[in-house]
């Protein structure tokens, strides 16, 4: 991870892809990362980035749902979802290396956007 990372608007980078065989974040690495995003976010296990949003209906959800699925498609970089009446829940980690990469904490901040 490079210092530029830690002194920028996350929201402004774009995700690159993985392909793989590269080593997912450390958890000092992580600890930088997470204090540029909304404070709802969590790093669960070391493994993944987790955060809840809360609508007045289901229809608010949903469009926040599709607004961040968007975005996913945008950068090539997909989060899982939760959708339920009035809640979100948003789950964030590169599937090839089972862990965190830069990329998953630059999604994050684009959803701290929306």
């Amino acid at each position: 991870m490079t210092e530029e990372l830690n002194n920028c608007d996350l929201s402004s980078k774009v995700c690159i892809p993985c392909r793989g065989g590269v080593p997912p974040l450390t958890d000092n690495e992580m600890s930088k990362l997470i204090v540029s995003l909304d404070e709802n976010w969590n790093i669960i296990d070391s493994h993944h980035l987790e955060r809840v949003w809360k609508f007045e209906n289901f229809k608010q959800a949903l469009d926040f749902t599709n607004s961040a699925g968007e975005i996913c498609e945008e950068q090539n970089h997909h989060a899982d979802f939760e959708l339920g009446w009035g809640r979100v829940l948003a789950k964030i980690y590169t599937h090839k290396i089972n862990g965190l990469v830069e990329s998953d904490f630059i999604l994050a901040s684009k959803f701290d956007k929306i």
